[in-house]
């Protein structure tokens, strides 16, 4: 028995919860109806562009903007960077206007003259010796004696070198947001954000360092539906103040969202990071010893320091050194699971090519070795590691390197393990119980496409004893209760705490109006399938309408919050993921057979949201390990290819078969509800960088494995 009232129902009673329940929202998507940012189009907007600088690093000399201020349709002009300003890339925002026709925006940003004194640049960072004084050492660490590790002569030594490049959101709907400055001094935004109920404060901080007097209170942010974020969409961003101040110069309505080019450019970008790593072990394949040099760029900001060796962290001897790379490529920002992909692309990779060296099986060699990984995450490894063995048909089809049969195409086999939190954020809800028997949840989060709202669906009326579409779940906006950004997997956690406490607290208040009427004390109550009744005995009972007809004309609210009372989720998530690829030795063609995932997040609200988290993520990982790149010109210093034509994605029948096994139960299920969006994106790069150099026998050591980096890795010693 639960030993809380806020505790998860016990496995025999959860009902809705751990089921494959459809999305509430999917019939409005899928038809169209959905409303995004882009979709708000109230009386008299005025469209909003932004000229950008062309360079990739340069002083601002002159400014003329008059003729586009005399153009017809223009309504203002707001100079964002003025003369003398130091830009440190291209696409950089130097001037915005307010017109009545995106056409007018586009001429009067031709008509606006702009001089520039260019400045020296660096764009590109993985040829280290190129960067002088723009490579700073960032973090050094030493445990253990690794000297002593490396030079043991029984030891068995691998030397390689790997890396991740630098890749964009791309998000489908590209980053701004509609400002509606109002007569009586308030300002509602709506926003394409991540953070719904944190943005109004940071617009209300930034406009007051642009001296506009505002109060945060008197700023509200509205986010039905997103097309995206994966990271990118926590702040308002430049664009997003410069909106609001356009529509207070104006007095309209004004739009501000960024173009494919701008966005791609300067809306975010995840940092590269690559490195030269030994690891030395014992013939038996127990790991003795870690060096690695790493380098990585996150533009002018800070790249980040992946945590490697990656989940085998207890590796003891370790020598690690990372150096910051400051290129003029624009921002960098979390990329969904910051930072682990290309540490598990370095680990993984590293330790796959000593399974090589030792001639061990790469899974054999990392459960020989979990116990350098957290304690509390040990036996879920090995099992997931059993389960996508088994579902990849490993001992079927993994061999050593080199595929040794006859012709041009070559499969292989590769593998790889991550870890991610996922504790629940802060979370604060009011769940509404009406006399007519409706039911309102309604809380200031946003629902990035995961399934957010489903969570909060099936969570409350699990809790009342309702069917899913007994509840209405009102988001995505500032003026609910406050809830926090999603970020980090934290969401499912936070929302399903918040509305758990707050669905039992709101039927506790109903048990107690309705218990006189069935002649028990309110402990004595339970509700379930759309009935209150006496625990246990259905026939002394109430429709759930008869029941709330009882409050007369009275609402019950209920406020839950997370955390709270009771603990209802944890941290820290595993999984293991399996590639199968087929590799072109004449092309250099990489194709995609299958993908398997094995993946824990405690306990499951929805399973076929919480599968389809899993399978998003894969896709998203064939893409990265493949296809994106954001290319740049060493000449030039901008970005080549800021569109949808030459900045690749993998289509549909880039992706191969996704198997995807979500790992529940004892052992599971009692950890609480943890967060899953990130984790499964982790493994795929190193998974399939493995699956690559098996086909082959020879390591392309850095993603995207395009045809031509497969092709020069064979001229270099691989496969004939």
């Amino acid at each position: 028995m639960p030993k809380c009232k806020y505790d998860w129902p016990e496995a025999g009673d959860r009902g809705l919860i751990g089921e494959s329940i459809d999305r509430v929202d999917g019939a409005v998507k899928s038809s169209g109806r959905a409303r995004y940012s882009y979709d708000v189009h109230p009386s008299g907007m005025l469209y909003a562009r932004m000229l950008t600088c062309p360079y990739a690093h340069a002083k601002i000399t002159s400014m003329d903007t008059s003729a586009a201020e005399k153009l017809p349709g223009v309504k203002a002009v707001l100079v964002i960077q003025p003369v003398g300003s130091e830009i440190q890339w291209a696409g950089d925002e130097i001037v915005a206007v307010a017109t009545t026709s995106e056409a007018a925006a586009d001429d009067a940003l031709r008509l606006i003259k702009v001089e520039y004194d260019q400045l020296p640049f660096l764009v590109n960072e993985e040829d280290l010796s190129k960067a002088g004084d723009r490579a700073k050492p960032s973090a050094e660490q030493k445990s253990g004696d690794p000297d002593t590790a490396f030079k043991d002569p029984d030891a068995v030594i691998s030397e390689g070198y790997y890396g991740a490049q630098v890749i964009t959101h791309c998000c489908l709907e590209t980053h701004g947001s509609m400002a509606d400055w109002r007569p009586d001094g308030k300002l509602k935004t709506w926003s394409s954000t991540q953070s719904v109920s944190d943005l109004p404060g940071q617009i209300g901080e930034g406009l007051r360092l642009q001296k506009v007097d505002i109060q945060n209170s008197d700023i509200e942010t509205v986010c039905q539906y997103i097309g995206g974020g994966f990271g990118s969409k926590f702040s308002p961003d430049r664009w997003g103040i410069v909106v609001a101040q356009l529509s207070k110069q104006t007095g309209k309505p004004v739009r501000l969202m960024l173009e494919r080019d701008q966005d791609l450019e300067v809306a975010g970008a995840r940092p590269s990071y690559y490195g030269k790593v030994r690891v030395a072990g014992k013939k038996d394949g127990t790991i003795t010893g870690w060096d690695s040099d790493t380098w990585g760029t996150g533009g002018m900001g800070p790249s980040g320091n992946p945590p490697v060796p990656y989940v085998l962290e207890g590796i003891p001897n370790q020598l690690k050194k990372h150096t910051r790379v400051n290129t003029n490529i624009g921002p960098s920002r979390a990329w969904r699971a910051p930072n682990h992909p290309q540490a598990a692309i370095l680990t993984m990779c590293a330790l796959d090519d000593l399974a090589d060296k030792l001639g061990m099986d790469p899974i054999e060699l990392l459960k020989k070795n979990i116990d350098f990984a957290p304690e509390i995450l040990r036996q879920a490894y090995v099992e997931e590691l059993d389960k996508a063995a088994e579902l990849a048909e490993w001992k079927k089809y993994w061999h050593p390197r080199g595929d040794k049969t006859p012709g041009h195409l070559k499969r292989g086999l590769g593998v790889s393990i991550h870890t991610w939190g996922g504790r629940g954020h802060a979370s604060t809800c009011l769940i509404a119980i009406h006399p007519d028997g409706s039911v309102d949840v309604k809380l200031g989060s946003q629902d990035l496409g995961t399934g957010t709202r489903t969570v909060i669906a099936i969570t409350v009326a699990q809790t009342l004893g309702l069917p899913v579409d007994g509840v209405n779940v009102m988001i995505g906006d500032s003026a609910y209760p406050k809830s926090g950004a999603s970020g980090g997997s934290t969401t499912v956690g936070g929302v399903s705490g918040s509305t758990r406490r707050g669905a039992i607290d709101a039927r506790d208040q109903l048990f107690a109006v309705v218990a006189p009427a069935l002649g028990v004390e309110p402990t004595q109550l339970e509700s379930v399938n759309g009935r209150i009744q006496v625990t246990g005995d259905p026939s002394k009972s109430l429709s759930w309408k008869q029941a709330c007809a009882k409050l007369g004309v009275k609402t019950i609210e209920a406020q839950g919050k997370n955390p709270g009372q009771c603990k209802l989720g944890d941290s820290g998530v595993g999984g293991a993921q399996i590639a199968d690829v087929t590799v072109d030795t004449e092309t250099g063609l990489v194709k995609i057979n299958r993908m398997v995932a094995a993946q824990d997040c405690g306990l499951i609200i929805d399973m076929k949201t919480a599968e389809s988290q899993v399978y998003g993520a894969l896709t998203m990982g064939v893409t990265y390990s493949l296809f994106e790149e954001k290319v740049m010109d060493d000449q030039t210093g901008i970005m080549l290819n800021p569109n949808m034509e030459f900045y690749k994605l993998a289509g549909i029948g880039d992706i191969g078969e996704l198997v995807v096994h979500m790992m529940t139960g004892p052992g599971y299920d009692e950890r609480g509800v943890i967060g899953l969006g990130e984790p499964p994106v982790i493994s795929p790069g190193a998974a399939i960088c493995n699956a690559v150099t098996n086909a082959i026998g020879v390591r392309v050591p850095t993603i995207p494995i395009t045809p031509e980096k497969v092709l020069a890795a064979l001229a270099k010693g691989g496969m004939a």
